[in-house]
């Protein structure tokens, strides 16, 4: 089960006891006090790990304890210190105050860790307390209790591009063509109901990172649809593919009005995001249509087709790319990087696609 945001409530361990003890040793008069000090309470932790990818193991743990420390011994010797708390997390977890709904943290890299809360410290045996006016203390410090907080933790995916589009659109179809994932694929509408994250191979030594989304429609960013409970899984995604179905009843231009809405809507940075367009399914619309189709829309957009490509997309069919993608070159971020049909269950454009994605993501990672 995929779960991406849960409560929870932390507390670190307890400080443990200071002794009060009395050296009795044959042969040793008036031996005096030899109390040891508790030992400290465990701390919390947080660890961001790869192998993580949901949060769904937290659903049965709603308070996390860390260990308290042992109390003291006698013959000064100290008790021993809770064992912290590691509590594991995916990549692109935040956590958050669940009161005052601050971000403590934002766990991004592999193998980053974060101490949350402090461990209680043990108390002080009697030795501690020894004076010339009292040689006898029979007191020791209690010790200190741990922190308690409640936090919510709020799983956001991280990937280098996200698919946005309606339900039924081809998202899937396409991250399954070009990356190692693996989602259900239907002929129906909502079949994604959960994100998915899948890495596009370019050549052996380079990649990136694609995010898959359940459909959008109009009204997403007000809960509409499944809404805005995964919008806010491309909040981290720089670059966005929107995806246009060339056969679908909605028209052309509702489908791209009502995408850059939704997603301006929900979030004023993301819709200002370095973008491209992916007019899909063009293996079902006849071969004399969608030169008209993807002409109307291009000029749609003030756009004209490219005649020339030299990321190699079919010469049957009009798209529009423009220079590569550099501020030298004058690549306009308010406009799409490329308008190109595909269709990925005829593998049309599909590697065309990868490289031209790449290409922008490349300038994004400078």
């Amino acid at each position: 089960m995929f779960t991406d945001s849960v409560e929870l409530t932390v507390s670190s361990g307890k400080g443990g006891q200071g002794c009060v003890s009395f050296r009795r040793e044959k042969f040793v008069v008036n031996g005096g006090p030899n109390g040891g000090d508790g030992g400290k309470g465990g701390d919390i932790w947080f660890k961001c790990d790869n192998n993580t990818h949901t949060l769904s193991h937290f659903q049965k743990k709603m308070h996390i304890k860390a260990d308290g420390g042992a109390p003291g011994e006698s013959s000064n010797m100290a008790g021993k210190s809770g064992s912290k708390r590691v509590i594991i997390v995916p990549p692109g977890t935040q956590i958050i105050d669940a009161d005052t709904e601050e971000v403590i943290f934002d766990m991004l890299h592999d193998g980053q860790e974060e101490k949350f809360i402090e461990g209680g410290k043990g108390g002080l045996g009697n030795v501690h307390f020894k004076s010339s006016t009292n040689q006898r203390p029979t007191y020791a410090q209690p010790g200190q209790k741990g922190q308690i907080r409640k936090i919510k933790l709020d799983l956001k995916l991280i990937a280098d591009v996200g698919l946005v589009g309606f339900p039924n659109v081809g998202k899937s179809t396409l991250i399954s063509t070009v990356s190692n994932a693996r989602p259900e694929i239907a002929n129906y509408e909502f079949t994604t109901l959960t994100p998915k994250l899948g890495q596009v191979n370019i050549g052996d030594f380079e990649s990136f990172i694609m995010a898959d989304i359940p459909g959008i429609i109009g009204g997403a960013h007000e809960g509409k649809g499944l809404g805005i409970e995964f919008l806010r899984h491309i909040e981290r995604t720089k670059i966005l593919l929107f995806m246009v179905d060339l056969a679908s009843y909605r028209d052309l231009k509702e489908q791209i009005e009502t995408l850059k809405n939704e997603v301006a809507s929900f979030s004023e940075k993301l819709g200002e995001s370095k973008y491209a367009i992916a007019l899909t399914r063009a293996d079902v619309v006849p071969a004399d249509e969608i030169e008209a189709l993807v002409n109307g829309f291009l000029e749609l957009l003030g756009l004209e087709a490219t005649k020339h490509s030299k990321l190699d997309f079919d010469s049957s069919m009009p798209y529009y790319i423009q220079n590569d993608p550099d501020a030298t070159l004058g690549f306009d971020i308010t406009l799409p990087y490329f308008v190109a049909p595909i269709s990925s269950a005829a593998n049309k454009n599909i590697e065309p696609l990868k490289h031209a994605l790449f290409n922008l993501v490349q300038v994004d990672r400078k």
